[in-house]
């Protein structure tokens, strides 16, 4: 023992080497600092914090729903499956264009017309149970608001007649390329009405054979305005509304009040037999417009 100077005994620290026990230490976590907001800052602050892809979200859905509004859906009538696969395989690179069903005969043609109720039906004219003609003319009176444009072997001019006095807007050899019948289905769904120069001459010899039902065309023809002839040869040579505006300077809504003029003075319908009336009475441009 040792002793301190004043002869008191001292007292004898020890050092101890501290061990690990292995134990872990608790963690001490930050206190985080709260931010004071300004109250006039709170709304610019809830504005910036929002994540910048809901106002994306939104533009997108936006955007694919006009997309989807100007798509043109059509529905498939014809007894053959490979015609109708190959159509559905070519369509489906058209983003303008989807089809929504198809039919293999003409019962269940005007069957899923009342369920799906597509823009333009493309069909043909032999069909089993129903044929063609008869899908046409129900679909006209039944179903007014839907185009149908004919897609067949058959070229009889008897056939093309039929097909357009019964209300088809069109008619197409299957010979056609792709790009015609796409660009017939667009045409006709902007209200025109397509017939391949092959077969205008046709349908001109048709009606010439054909006897006049209506005597009073002469008198009915001089009733009508000299703009109101115009507008009726464009419509013959297929083209829409708005084309009809483009070359006349007006407005698509002015021509639509002419064709309801026109329509009321020829009691006539709708476009095909306005169309079928103009070659019947030579209306026809001399040349293409």
């Amino acid at each position: 023992m040792r002793y301190s100077s004043d002869g008191k005994p001292k007292k004898e620290v020890t050092a101890t080497k501290a061990t690990d026990t292995g134990a872990r230490l608790p963690i001490i976590k930050e206190v985080e600092q709260k931010t004071v907001v300004r109250p006039d800052t709170i709304e610019t602050q809830e504005i910036s914090s929002s994540p910048p892809f809901i106002k994306a979200s939104h533009e997108t859905s936006s955007k694919e729903s006009n997309k989807t509004s100007n798509v043109i859906r059509v529905l498939l009538v014809d007894d053959h499956i490979l015609v109708r696969e190959g159509l559905i395989q070519l369509f489906s690179l058209e983003e303008d264009i989807r089809v929504v069903g198809e039919a293999s005969d003409g019962f269940e043609a005007l069957e899923r017309i009342s369920q799906e109720r597509p823009d333009i039906v493309l069909l043909d004219i032999h069909l089993p149970i129903v044929d063609g003609i008869a899908v046409v003319r129900q679909i006209t009176h039944q179903f007014p608001e839907v185009a149908t444009l004919m897609l067949t072997m058959y070229r009889q001019n008897q056939h093309i007649v039929d097909a357009m006095r019964n209300g088809a807007r069109g008619y197409l050899l299957k010979s056609a390329s792709i790009h015609e019948v796409t660009q017939a289905i667009r045409s006709v769904c902007a209200g025109g009405m397509v017939v391949p120069p092959s077969l205008t001459g046709a349908i001109i010899n048709e009606l010439r054979r054909m006897p006049d039902q209506n005597e009073s065309n002469g008198q009915t023809l001089a009733r009508l305005s000299e703009k109101e002839i115009e507008i009726i040869r464009y419509l013959a040579s297929g083209l829409s509304n708005k084309e009809i505006a483009e070359h006349l300077s007006y407005s698509e809504k002015t021509v639509k009040n002419y064709l309801s003029i026109i329509f009321q003075k020829l009691q006539l319908r709708d476009r095909t037999q306005v169309a079928i009336y103009a070659l019947r009475q030579g209306l026809l441009p001399d040349e293409k417009v």
